[in-house]
């Protein structure tokens, strides 16, 4: 790529991000009253967020089924109570000790 397309690509980025921010402040002056559009737009972030992290976690792994085991495991530890960061650190655990099965490591 040239220095003038990789500009353009940046200032195209930048267009657009910002669009997604202001546009709705501009066109919406009140309070969104409309019960099914605010559980919608509640929504919005976790669901983006959900479709960007679960790909990731069964493809990231040596084989999909460690990542799924973890992702088990960590949806029960998290059901159960568990915080945020000691069901990080129980589902790198699951995911690393799996793989490391898998691959046949001795951990003994």
């Amino acid at each position: 790529m040239e220095k003038r397309e990789v500009i353009i690509c940046i200032m195209l980025a930048i267009v657009t991000t910002n669009l997604i921010r202001i546009l709705p402040m501009t066109l919406i002056k009140g309070r969104i009253r409309n019960v099914y559009l605010r559980s919608f737009l509640y929504y919005v972030p976790y669901v983006t967020l959900a479709v960007m992290t679960f790909p990731a976690i069964v493809e990231t792994t040596l084989s999909p089924v460690s990542g799924v085991v973890a992702l088990a495991v960590g949806v029960v530890a998290a059901w159960r109570g568990a915080g945020l960061f000691p069901v990080a650190i129980i589902c790198c655990a699951i995911a690393y000790l799996m793989d490391g099965m898998m691959m046949g490591w001795s951990f003994g």
